[in-house]
Order: C-alpha cells, then sequence, then structure tokens
C-alpha cells in the first residue's frame, strides 16, 4: 500500500500540481506584461514630447531653408554688362 500511495502522490504531482503552478505563473506573466497605469502616462507623455519636437524641427528646417535663400539671393554676384572697352 505504501508503493500505491507514492504511486498516488506522483501522478497527482505531474498531473495536477505542475501544470496548475505552470498556468499560475503563466497568468502572472501575462497580467505584469501589460502596461501599468504609470506607464501608459509616461508613454503618452513621450508621445507628446515627441510629437513636440518634430514640430520644432520642421519649424527650424523651414526657417533654415529660407535663410539659405535669402543668403543665396543676397550672396549672388551682381553681374555687370560688358563694356565694349573689356574686349
Amino acid at each position: 500500500m505504501d508503493e500505491g500511495l507514492i504511486a498516488l502522490v506522483a501522478i497527482l504531482s505531474i498531473f495536477v500540481a505542475l501544470p496548475g503552478m505552470v498556468l499560475h505563473y503563466v497568468s502572472q506573466w501575462r497580467k505584469h506584461k501589460t502596461l501599468q497605469p504609470d506607464d501608459e502616462r509616461m508613454m503618452e507623455d513621450l508621445w507628446r514630447s515627441a510629437k513636440a519636437m518634430e514640430r520644432r524641427l520642421e519649424t527650424l528646417e523651414a526657417l533654415l531653408d529660407q535663410s539659405d535663400d535669402d543668403h543665396r539671393e543676397r550672396g549672388r554676384p551682381t553681374r555687370r554688362p560688358r563694356s565694349t572697352l573689356d574686349d
């Protein structure tokens, strides 16, 4: 009877306790895998900051393009018509 009890405990351990422990830890892992409210708030703040930086970069690029165009127009040498003495 002692051997039967050991076999019963072994079978219950393999088919009940072990899968129960695995399912418990899998559910714990899934619960912690989702974002917590603090994490969601931080992600939203990062998203807003990234969008603000993107707008600033676009504005800066537009200003630099405009400045470059103004510089080209001002820096362009003026052409004098050729006089007959230069020939």
